[in-house]
This record gives C-alpha cells, sequence and structure tokens, in this order.
C-alpha cells in the first residue's frame, strides 16, 4: 500500500486542514501517518482518527523575538530532524504533506534527506516563518490565498485553495436549532474566537447581548474556560466552550458569523457562503497575518471588516446590524466562484509528486 506522512500542529489551523484530506486519502487508497509532537493539539485531533499512525518527535518553536528557549530550541530542533529522518526511513512514505508550525520544519528536513517529495500547504497570505524555512526543502507550496503565490520564488507555489472538510456541508439547521434550544422566530448570530476562543469579543458582546437578543439569537463558541455562568439559560443565548461534531449543524443555521480571521475559519465560512463579521487579532497579538486574510476577503466583498482597536460597544453592535442588512450582497460575492474544491487540487498534486 502507497503510504504519505502528514504533518503540521501547534494550532488547530495547521491541523484541520489534514483532518479534511484524510477521507479523500483513504478513499485514494494512502496508508496515512501523522508525525507531530506528544503535548501539541495535533496530538489530540489526530489520535481521535481511525487508521491513522501517529509518531511523535521533538521540536523546537521558531521566535522572532527574545526568549531563553531560543537558545534551547535549536537543539530540540535538531533532535526532531534526527528523529524525522529515521522515522521517515522507516515508514518510507512516498510523499509528505506538511501544513505547517513549529513540528513540521524537522519533518520537511527529514524528508528531504530521504529524498521523499515534500509538500507544503500555506494556510495565510503572508507565509509563516515555519513554511518559510520548510520551502527550502519542498517540492511544490500549494496557497490558500493567490496573493500568496508571488510570495514564493522559483516558481514553486501554486494557488489550490484550502481543503474544507466535508462534514461541514453535510450540516442540518433544525438539528443545530435542537442544539442551541432556539425557534425560528428570530435570525441566529455565530461568535466564534478561534480554537482558544476571544476575550476581547466575548466581553463585548456579552456587553451588547441584552440589546443583540431583541434582534436575534446568539451562539457564542467562547473558548475553553470562558463560560459566563451568570448568562447560563438566558433563552436565546446558547454558550459552548468548544465544539466538534456539533458544528457543521451550528454553522447551518447561523444567518451570519462574527469570527476571528484565521484563514481556514474564514475559507469554511466563504464555502459555505456566510456572511461574517471579522475582527482579526491585533498586530500588539500576532504578526499581522489575520489582518491581510481579513482585507483580502473584505477588498473581495466577501466579509466586513471591523478592526479590534476600533471596536466599542457601539461600533461592533452597528457593524452587526450593517452586515446583517447586506448579508445577501455579501452572499452573492460569494457566489461568484466555487472555493470548496481545495481537496480535490491539493489530491492531485499530492498524486503527481508520489
Amino acid at each position: 500500500m502507497k503510504r504519505i506522512v502528514l504533518t503540521g500542529g501547534g494550532t488547530a489551523g495547521h491541523v484541520t486542514p489534514n483532518i479534511a484530506l484524510i477521507p479523500e486519502l483513504k478513499r485514494n487508497g494512502w496508508e496515512i501517518h501523522y508525525i507531530g509532537t506528544k503535548d501539541g493539539i495535533e496530538h489530540s485531533l489526530i489520535t481521535g482518527q481511525k487508521d491513522i499512525v501517529y509518531h511523535s518527535i521533538q521540536a523546537g518553536k521558531l521566535r522572532r523575538y527574545l526568549d531563553i528557549k531560543n537558545f534551547t530550541d535549536p537543539f530540540r530542533i535538531a533532535y526532531g530532524i534526527g528523529q524525522s529522518v529515521q522515522l521517515i526511513r522507516e515508514i518510507k512514505p512516498k510523499v509528505i504533506f506538511s501544513k505547517g508550525g513549529f513540528v513540521s520544519v524537522p519533518v520537511s528536513v527529514g524528508g528531504f534527506l530521504n529524498r521523499v517529495p515534500v509538500i507544503i500547504h500555506e494556510s495565510d497570505i503572508t507565509p509563516g516563518l515555519a513554511n518559510r524555512i520548510s520551502s527550502f526543502f519542498a517540492e511544490i507550496i500549494c496557497t490558500t490565498f493567490p496573493e500568496t503565490v508571488s510570495e514564493f520564488k522559483e516558481n514553486k507555489a501554486v494557488y489550490t485553495g484550502t481543503p474544507i472538510r466535508s462534514e461541514l456541508f453535510n450540516g442540518n439547521p433544525d438539528t443545530g436549532r435542537r442544539i442551541c434550544g432556539f425557534n425560528h422566530d428570530k435570525p441566529v448570530i455565530l461568535i466564534m474566537g478561534g480554537s482558544t476562543g476571544a476575550v476581547a469579543i466575548n466581553n463585548c458582546i456579552r456587553n451588547i447581548l441584552k440589546k443583540l437578543l431583541h434582534r436575534f439569537q446568539i451562539v457564542h463558541i467562547c473558548g475553553r474556560g470562558n463560560i459566563d455562568q451568570s448568562l447560563l439559560g438566558v433563552t436565546g443565548y446558547a454558550q459552548f466552550e468548544y465544539v466538534d461534531k456539533e458544528l457543521p449543524h451550528i454553522i447551518s443555521l447561523a444567518d451570519m458569523v462574527v469570527s476571528r480571521a484565521g484563514a481556514n475559519s474564514i475559507h469554511e465560512f466563504l464555502a459555505l457562503k456566510k456572511p461574517t463579521l471579522l475582527i482579526p487579532i491585533p498586530l500588539t497579538a500576532s504578526r499581522g497575518d489575520q489582518i491581510m486574510n481579513a482585507k483580502s476577503f473584505e477588498q473581495k466583498g466577501y466579509s466586513k471588516v471591523l478592526l479590534q482597536e476600533d471596536m466599542t460597544e457601539d461600533t461592533l453592535y452597528l457593524a452587526i446590524l450593517d452586515l446583517y442588512s447586506k448579508r445577501h450582497q455579501y452572499i452573492n460575492s460569494m457566489k461568484q466562484e466555487d472555493h470548496g474544491l481545495g481537496i480535490q487540487k491539493i489530491i492531485e498534486i499530492i498524486n503527481r509528486y508520489a
């Protein structure tokens, strides 16, 4: 049986596109191995998948800022490269597919040293440091945004879009309504801030919750440890720390979404034609990738953007009302192109390089 190694981790965004590829890889007859860290989010997300062999390696985080761990993590990276070289030699994969994150660097180097083709996928408009380094060892880089192709030299990059989990297209709004305890009387807003939530968005939403509930029902995925106990039982407001199997039904129920601007999430909303208010992580807490993602979507007419530094109770409330009033315009813009073909394009590339 032909074998493939998947890698990527550190955040859910470096894992969920791999999860989206898994069913199609299995249908194509691939035996799937995954290389990640022992304690990373990739371990918990992948070990729940059937018929996938998981391998753990050491990995050091690549930082652009001063930190004492910058002196120790290079040794962890070097050790992880040695582990990857040995693992790949034993697995004998036809190809390696990397979604980025710090764990992917040793695996990409290990693949290169074993002469195994390495394919990288970059989610954001501007590549992260791990993918910039890994690109030197890759045959080709797939990109989520067309703008990203020019970020890589030697004609290595190709625009494919991103893999979208097929189960997201199978949501049932009536099931979502039962999960949330909602009725048919008011439209539904989905609030989410990524896999760990977003405290600034959570707090602002709750400060205007009473006003919002006059017009909408709110389902709020607020992140682990962020449930507000004082709001339990409020009619029309459903809180969840995290959702998994329920997510397709909840998204199908939503008339609009308020979200951070992580590349994977916003492309899922795009594929599902959900009008979205994007509030990207500010520059004070990131390298600015979400801001660029959001601006790209705004320019194409897919989403409305509210910068966190401009977010107040009033601006957030008015932005939500404006998005809802113009929701059909955003939906029409999103319908201009089929954004759900990422899996097929990437599988074609995997098969070609294998």
